[in-house]
């Protein structure tokens, strides 16, 4: 990997429906702290949710982690790959849709950066439209925190996704620890 002498701020999406979930979740939290060039400073309340786009009896414990980082977005997404099959993600090749999962990391936010390559998109491009994503990021996330793309506040968008989803649920919960 290489190192950039700049430090960048990025924000990564953390999910779990299989196993225990918040062990999982923590695990890979620290796991991240560890990897060079990654500090991990901030990490938001679990929330028990609802899936959402496919059918299972899981439910997911999600949560947002906020990192800064030498790496690139890039080899940040490459690094995150591999954590998750680290915590025995499977990825079952001719299976179109999502899948229940030990672990997903997505990178949500990378400084100010827009990325459009076909294997990254920055900033992810369901963000605005997942209560699973902003309600723990804006819990975390200060005021001014802007999309990149629409020029509004996380908070804003948070707004806008609890008017339009009133039915979606998901229940903030507290961090078991042993």
């Amino acid at each position: 990997m290489t190192s950039s002498l700049f430090l960048h701020q990025a924000y990564i999406g953390m999910g779990s429906n299989l196993g225990n979930c918040q062990e999982v979740l923590l695990t890979s939290w620290a796991w991240l702290d560890a990897v060079p060039g990654v500090s991990c400073k901030t990490l938001s309340s679990p929330y028990a949710t609802e899936p959402v786009g496919m059918l299972t009896d899981h439910w997911f414990v999600n949560a947002v982690g906020y990192l800064t980082t030498r790496l690139s977005p890039v080899e940040l997404l490459e690094t995150l790959h591999v954590l998750e099959q680290r915590a025995g993600r499977v990825r079952s090749p001719g299976v179109s849709g999502y899948q229940d999962r030990t672990l997903d990391l997505d990178l949500l936010l990378f400084d100010e950066l827009i990325v459009q390559t076909p294997d990254l998109s920055v900033p992810h491009p369901q963000i605005t439209r997942r209560l699973f994503v902003l309600k723990p990021l804006s819990e975390i996330c200060p005021d001014n925190l802007l999309h990149p793309l629409t020029g509004l506040s996380i908070h804003h968008h948070l707004r806008d996704c609890l008017r339009d989803n009133p039915n979606y649920h998901i229940r903030q919960m507290q961090w078991i620890t042993d």
